[in-house]
């Protein structure tokens, strides 16, 4: 058989695999199960050497007949804290656990990649490294675990696949350089001086600060940084008190900062303590904040590019269509792109006709499976491209 017919004949099987996956989800750190069905699966396939760098996790190398180099592909495997209200065929069957973001279709492409690869390793110069990487969804994410445990040893290239339902099924999309932002996240806890809620002069009221503190940071976003590179800074959680009359002692403020801009990233840290330690300062109030670095931002490399653009064009029929701005998303794929030149590309997923229109993260999130032949295609055309002749 040739490439397309091989391609063709694992979809029955690729689409099977997507829908155990779905039925069978696991939160982020915790998905032993998922690796197991999935290194199970590719010992079926008779050449592949599998290994398990943590225990939710699978690494499974393919090394061709002839001598050549390394190239990775990577798929996400864990689920989220959802519960699934889709009418898929193959719901979730873990109350409060879904996959609503579409790792169990990454893992499956992937999958399938490898069983069309492995019927061609007598032409492959080179090798081919699949990773089945855990905790895309929490930082600090699976793919550091991984590079810091070497997965990317000896690889040359890694490219990542994400369908993406704001786009028909079937459509390849790519931004070039910059594609999604740098994620961290902040902690500010305030301490004042509670009292009866009849006499704020008694007090030093953490909730008073609070609110003047989330109102003046949205300065540092408008009138601090140029704003050819605004970030996105967000508070989203205000907790404090518990009653209608009394004034709290503490509140705590947390959110997260989203850029695009490593300076930015850098600046911003500084400019959030100079604006909490003036109001709280002012009010007689102490405060502390903690940042929990996030994800890197992701930088789709030149060179890796070029090789989408050609491998869009001869497996799908179709040009790359590049997207016009980068995400404000983030991605934990850019832990990779900043050891090797990577590539990480969006699949149309959207089909109206079927209701699979909901985006990511949302409990009636539905998968348009003809998806799941596109990612197989470019998984195993990158390959072809690269390795086979």
């Amino acid at each position: 058989m040739n490439i397309e017919q091989l391609i063709a004949s694992v979809q029955q099987q690729v689409v099977a695999w997507r829908r155990h996956i779905h039925a069978n989800p696991e939160l982020s750190f915790q998905e032993i199960e998922t690796a197991d069905y999935i290194a199970e699966q590719l010992a079926t396939f008779g050449c592949l050497q599998i290994r398990r760098l943590t225990p939710n996790s699978v690494v499974a190398e393919l090394q061709g007949a002839l001598p050549g180099p390394c190239y990775a592909l990577r798929a996400d495997i864990d689920a989220l804290p959802i519960h699934e209200q889709s009418d898929e065929v193959c719901c979730s069957t873990k109350p409060g656990v879904m996959h609503a973001c579409g790792h169990d279709a990454h893992a499956a492409m992937l999958m399938g990649a490898a069983s069309v690869l492995c019927q061609l390793r007598d032409r492959l110069k080179g090798s081919v490294r699949f990773i089945f990487q855990h905790a895309e969804e929490v930082p600090p994410g699976g793919a550091q675990e991984l590079v810091d445990l070497g997965v990317l040893d000896g690889v040359a290239m890694i490219f990542g696949l994400h369908v993406f339902p704001n786009y028909p099924t079937g459509e390849v999309l790519l931004k070039p350089g910059v594609f999604s932002a740098s994620s961290d996240n902040f902690d500010i806890v305030l301490q004042g001086k509670g009292g009866h809620g009849s006499q704020p002069h008694l007090c030093i009221d953490p909730v008073v600060i609070g609110a003047e503190i989330v109102t003046s940071l949205q300065q540092i976003v408008a009138r601090k940084l140029d704003p050819l590179h605004t970030p996105v800074l967000t508070v989203a959680t205000f907790q404090a008190g518990d009653s209608y009359n009394v004034i709290p002692d503490s509140a705590r403020l947390a959110g997260t900062l989203r850029t695009h801009s490593q300076q930015v990233r850098e600046q911003v840290p500084a400019l959030v303590e100079n604006i909490v330690a003036g109001i709280s300062q002012a009010h007689g109030a102490s405060y502390s904040i903690n940042w929990t670095p996030g994800y890197a931002i992701g930088n789709n490399h030149l060179d890796a590019c070029k090789v989408a653009h050609q491998v869009v064009a001869s497996s799908c029929g179709q040009p790359l269509q590049e997207l016009p701005t980068p995400m404000f998303g983030s991605e934990d794929f850019s832990s990779y792109q900043q050891q090797v030149p990577g590539c990480f590309l969006f699949i149309g997923s959207g089909n109206q006709q079927i209701g699979a229109t909901h985006g990511f993260h949302h409990p009636r999130f539905k998968l348009d499976e003809a998806v799941l032949q596109v990612g197989v295609k470019l998984h195993v055309g990158f390959i072809q491209h690269l390795l086979i002749s």
